[in-house]
This record gives C-alpha cells, structure tokens and sequence, in this order.
C-alpha cells in the first residue's frame, strides 16, 4: 500500500515525482489526516523543501513526511 489516498506503491512514487502533483496530493494527504497546519506548510513550502523530503521519503520507505499529533 501507498502513501497517497491507499494507492499502490509505483503510483505514489510516480505522483511524487511529478512536482505540481506531489504538492497536490500532499496537502490534501495532510488535510485528511488532520494536519491542518502542515497542510498549511505544505501550501507555502511544498514546492521544494517538502516536496524533496517527500520525494525522498516515498522512495526510501513509501510514505510522505508525517509531523507528530500534538
């Protein structure tokens, strides 16, 4: 199982990849967890930071970054 919405694997990292779908999938993956505020990180950091560390992060153990529940 993929990170992105239950996906397979190949797809998630596929959708990783691709920048403007990462950023996409990764706000609307943090929303529906319930991180409002990395979903808001996301928005305003997503297009290099994030995404580098998601891209890394979905290639090396097939998940996205996931900030703690506090």
């Amino acid at each position: 199982m993929g990170d992105y919405f239950g996906l397979d694997r190949i797809v998630s990292i596929i959708l990783a990849i691709i920048p403007i779908t990462s950023w996409i999938c990764g706000i609307i993956a943090r929303a529906q967890d319930g991180h409002i505020v990395a979903a808001i990180l996301r928005i305003f950091f997503g297009w290099w930071i994030v995404w580098l560390i998601d891209l890394i992060l979905m290639i090396m153990k097939g998940s996205i970054w996931r900030l703690l529940n506090v």
